[in-house]
């Protein structure tokens, strides 16, 4: 055989593959930092896979923030960065788009623009669900990426609608409930359900924090404990009062 016949079989070979059983991530396939035992495939499954994960940040848009009434604006601004500032440290890919940002629903939000300098924003065409825009599913698909964290206002329609869809068509999902927000606590509580039972994983920004970082054994820890300062008030306020504990021990030895 010779090498330019080689070489044709081995690309034959890797595009019948991909065709039988879908492309390969290696990002996905990579080791998990700082852990001393890689989870087996199935606890894998459990768990998100940093590796494989989009953050998808939906209409977090001032003049939409003006009608959320199950999550305080300023937990929710401050969660929504956290979740760009957590993608931006893990090198995830992040998506943003907004509806109508030229009309009532107001632009996104500012913040986002410095905690999320590697953003890709698809400007949408009208459509209520982002994923029912054709660019915005190009952008996705265009990552190889089968994870998606998404997180937006309103969680009733421009996360739920998305969310459910993604995962009709073979993604994994997570739903960040508290960097997203819905005009009634109803509204919250019937999407919550409805969500978990169309297999899309409800969280917390917490949580997503937690699961991206996975080990305190890795060299951006001292990265990790800001934003856990950032993200949980009261975990800051324990970790000054052990630091200050620790300062006066020293002075009295």
């Amino acid at each position: 055989m010779t090498t330019r016949t080689h070489s044709f079989a081995l690309m034959f070979c890797a595009a019948l593959s991909a065709l039988v059983f879908g492309p390969i991530d290696a990002n996905a396939a990579a080791p998990i930092q700082g852990l001393s035992r890689q989870p087996s495939e199935a606890a894998a499954a459990a768990l998100l896979v940093p590796g494989d994960a989009v953050l998808l940040l939906l209409d977090h848009q001032t003049g939409l923030f003006q009608t959320v009434k199950d999550v305080p604006i300023a937990e929710l601004r401050a969660n929504t960065v956290g979740l760009a500032k957590i993608a931006e440290l893990t090198k995830t890919p992040i998506i943003l788009t907004a509806s109508e940002p030229n009309g009532p629903n107001g632009p996104l939000m500012p913040e986002l623009a410095q905690a999320a300098p590697s953003a890709k924003y698809v400007a949408r065409k009208g459509e209520v669900s982002a994923w029912d825009n054709a660019d915005f599913v190009a952008a996705v698909e265009a990552t190889g990426r089968k994870t998606l964290v998404m997180a937006g206002v309103w969680t009733s329609v421009c996360v739920a609608f998305p969310a459910l869809e993604a995962k009709a068509d073979g993604y994994t999902v997570f739903a960040v409930m508290d960097a997203s927000g819905d005009p009634s606590e109803m509204a919250s509580r019937t999407t919550l359900a409805r969500l978990a039972q169309g297999g899309v994983v409800p969280v917390s920004t917490n949580a997503m924090l937690s699961e991206f970082q996975r080990s305190w054994n890795r060299p951006d820890a001292a990265q990790w404990g800001a934003l856990y300062n950032e993200l949980v008030p009261n975990y800051r306020a324990a970790a000054e009062s052990y630091q200050r504990a620790q300062e006066v021990a020293k002075k009295k030895q």
